[in-house]
């Protein structure tokens, strides 16, 4: 079923170089850098007419329609009331759990002195108005309401908006479970758009939806490529794709955790990748067969082996864990799994991922619900140079400067030479006009 990459003895590339591992860990046929041609007429069409082509959009990709996308109140007070308490339940322990970690990230501000009467204050300030997305198309991601809204609640933004998928066979309504969530966090600016248009729709503002400025949240191919495509007129969290899990393991862990792990992300989505990492033939062969069985038994049968079939997912052979560590390292997983002896040593050792899992009792579906952690992270590989969703992506650093005039006299003399340095005579004028011998 899954395919292998076989990087042992491949410790040399051209002239001796160290292997590139970047080129050869798997990665999908479809990417962001693929679909944008795809995805750019659909923005440029929202900002041109916004609802009118919204309204369009939803009928030809979601098969509904709409007269208004904004849901009322009344439907998200109504999906409460009648949610399923044991969900309740566990959304409220979610909720608890990620609030408790999100109060611990929040940053104070930070005043430096730099000289007698010249202070720098670094200020922490809430994004005014944010966008929040929720996939609802393969799968209503009640989870992505918590890990969105959490993190932008306790940072302090004030007007937050979020979108979800229309759904043909719920009145046009986003998933009434989605509501219900929305509605426990007192979340009621809610909209029924999916996919590229919903990313439009928060950036260039459509119907009763005013641009925010800042897009959160995971999506499809379609939904990240969007993202990227308005990155700059609005800003994002990061690229939040199709979902990945990489497993690095020894011949310690259980195939059959292994496995269901694989499984677990691959029903996400035809497009996520799972791969294992892995020194050991024998848990290889042993993950193939446990795959083979316990596919049969999920629901999204066709789903799930159209992920592991697929150029993104595959089972790497290594010589060691140290090749493995270089490996995991180079694929920069959104999830990073680490099931080998001495777990933690190994995983204090991974520089680039999105969440690292340690042990046999931290699975990545642990992280999608319910650790305390946020399960919206970066995906392809950009988790070498982007973080996962937290309160830090609410928040923006202001330096606010205060120098008095003894202060500025000080220094005066060193920007005149700098300014002049860059040919920039009008930056020196303005430090002579108030330094002025009297």
């Amino acid at each position: 079923m899954i395919r292998r990459i076989d990087l042992r003895g491949s410790t040399a590339g051209q002239a001796g170089a160290p292997t590139d591992y970047r080129s050869v860990v798997p990665r999908a046929d479809t990417d962001v850098a693929g679909t944008l041609e795809v995805v750019r007429p659909i923005l440029d069409d929202v900002r041109q007419r916004g609802l009118d082509a919204v309204l369009e959009y939803s009928s030809r990709f979601d098969g509904v329609q709409q007269e208004d996308i904004a849901v009322p109140v009344e439907a998200m007070s109504d999906a409460l009331r009648e949610l399923d308490r044991d969900i309740r339940a566990a959304l409220e322990e979610a909720i608890a759990r990620l609030r408790k970690t999100c109060e611990a990230e929040l940053e104070d501000d930070v005043v430096t002195d730099v000289v007698p009467g010249g202070r720098v204050t670094q200020r922490m300030v809430p994004i005014e108005r944010v966008g929040l997305y929720v996939p609802g198309g393969l799968a209503p991601l009640v989870s992505s309401v918590v890990m969105n809204v959490v993190p932008a609640q306790v940072a302090g933004v004030t007007s937050i908006a979020l979108t979800s998928s229309p759904q043909a066979d719920r009145g046009g309504l986003p998933h009434p479970t989605i509501l219900a969530a929305c509605a426990l966090l007192g979340v009621d600016e809610v909209y029924a758009v999916g996919g590229a248009q919903a990313i439009a729709m928060f950036a260039y503002g459509a119907g009763t939806c005013r641009p925010v400025d800042l897009v959160t949240g995971p999506g499809n191919i379609y939904t990240v490529s969007a993202k990227r495509l308005v990155k700059g007129t609005v800003g994002i969290d990061s690229e939040a794709g199709p979902t990945e899990i990489a497993v690095l393991a020894d011949d310690t862990a259980d195939p059959a955790h292994v496995a269901a792990d694989l499984i677990s992300q691959a029903e996400h989505d035809p497009l996520a990748a799972s791969v294992l990492v892995t020194p050991s033939e024998t848990l290889a062969d042993d993950v193939t067969a446990e795959l083979d069985k316990q596919i049969t038994t999920t629901k999204h049968v066709e789903r799930i082996r159209t992920a592991l079939t697929g150029t993104q997912s595959a089972i790497v052979l290594v010589d060691g864990l140290e090749q493995g560590i270089d490996v995991v390292n180079a694929y920069a997983a959104e999830h990073l799994e680490i099931q080998t002896q001495d777990a933690a040593q190994w995983a204090a050792r991974v520089r680039n991922a999105g969440a690292v899992f340690v042990g046999a009792f931290a699975p990545v579906s642990l992280g999608d619900y319910a650790a305390g952690s946020n399960h919206v992270l970066p995906t392809a590989g950009c988790a070498c140079h982007s973080s996962g969703l937290s309160v830090r992506a609410f928040r923006k650093a202001m330096h606010v400067i205060e120098y008095s005039e003894e202060a500025l006299h000080g220094v005066a003399s060193h920007v005149v030479t700098l300014a002049e340095a860059e040919d920039l005579p009008g930056h020196a004028a303005a430090v002579r006009a108030r330094v002025r011998a009297d």
